[in-house]
């Protein structure tokens, strides 16, 4: 993990910060080539948000990409480019919460700060046999008790790390390697039994489907038609396909015409189809169905929040996973 051979602080940060809800293995390759575009925080305060966008295209939940951003500028403009190092400081940048605070403060430098990122809360909750959910107020404070007190004075590094990798790669969410671990005689759960149980597994949840319906308009030269998503929610400034969900009842056709009616004002031609994409989000799962489209009245729109991307795909559109397999499938159609 290259992030661990580092006391950069501006490196820690966009680790810490990719690392947010996304596995070691996933955020490598990301981490690397963010890094070889944006190599200083002066460099991506400055940059495009677009840019911003694009080198994270892929790496999902991109509020974290949009918030980065902007901890950059206010890093620039109120620290004097120096990523501060105290947790309260770090805790009011943009995206930051306390437990990656803790970790940049500790990592970065050496603060004795406690950490409670999915890894330590599990670590925690079993060393002392904590068995309540972990994600209630009450059960939080006594994890954050516990966690600092883990932490001997002088070694908020070696215990955010040792927390972190213990609970990569030995106290794993299924099948812990309980024989495998240093800690597995002063661990209570352990000890009790009880490691398969701590933390409690949470009731599963009926995961939502919905169908999408998006619109595919090509120019003579290849170019397909995109629209800038809104800034703010899910995918927020990416660029996609003009597309809407399917009302129940209603045919896939009837639900993509009905969309052009209402937000593009335009009356479609629907062509054929081009391509069915199946993706997960965290809380709901799509089957994006792309349809070839012409227009029969009205003008699609221009200017701010609409493009091309060029027919090959070129160019820095960051696109969702979803809508970016889309254009893959045109273009193996295509031939390109």
């Amino acid at each position: 993990m290259a992030w661990r051979e580092t006391r950069d602080p501006y490196r820690i940060l966009v680790s810490e910060i990719m690392l947010q809800q996304t596995r070691v293995e996933t955020v490598g390759p990301y981490y690397e080539r963010f890094l070889s575009k944006f190599p200083d925080v002066r460099t991506l305060a400055r940059s495009r948000p677009d840019d911003v966008l694009k080198a994270w295209e892929g790496l999902g939940y991109y509020s974290r990409a949009r918030n980065l951003h902007r901890a950059a500028g206010i890093i620039v403009d109120r620290h004097g480019a120096r990523v501060p190092c105290t947790v309260e400081a770090l805790e009011a940048l943009p995206g930051v919460g306390r437990s990656t605070a803790g970790a940049i403060a500790a990592i970065a430098f050496g603060a004795d700060a406690p950490i409670l990122d999915a890894n330590a809360r599990r670590v925690v909750a079993r060393l002392f046999a904590i068995e309540g959910d972990p994600r209630s107020a009450a059960t939080e404070k006594i994890l954050w008790e516990r966690s600092a007190r883990l932490v001997r004075k002088g070694k908020g590094r070696d215990t955010a790390l040792a927390v972190m990798d213990l609970g990569a790669v030995v106290c794993l969410p299924k099948a812990p390697r309980c024989k495998e671990c240093p800690l597995r005689f002063r661990c209570s759960s352990c000890r009790r039994g009880l490691q398969d149980s701590i933390p409690p597994k949470r009731a599963g949840k009926t995961v939502p489907h919905h169908d999408i319906v998006a619109a595919v308009f090509r120019r003579s030269d290849g170019a397909l038609f995109l629209m800038r998503r809104p800034s703010d929610g899910l995918l927020g400034g990416l660029w996609a396909f003009p597309s809407g969900k399917r009302a129940p009842g209603e045919s896939l056709e009837d639900g993509l015409r009905r969309f052009l009616r209402e937000k593009l004002h335009v009356r479609a031609v629907i062509q054929r189809k081009v391509g069915i994409v199946r993706h997960a989000y965290s809380h709901y799962r799509i089957t994006l169905h792309g349809f070839l489209c012409g227009t029969a009245r009205g003008a699609l729109p221009s200017g701010e929040g609409t493009g091309w991307l060029p027919g090959r795909g070129e160019g820095t559109f960051a696109l969702p996973r979803a809508d970016r397999k889309l254009v893959e499938l045109i273009h193996r159609e295509a031939g390109i």
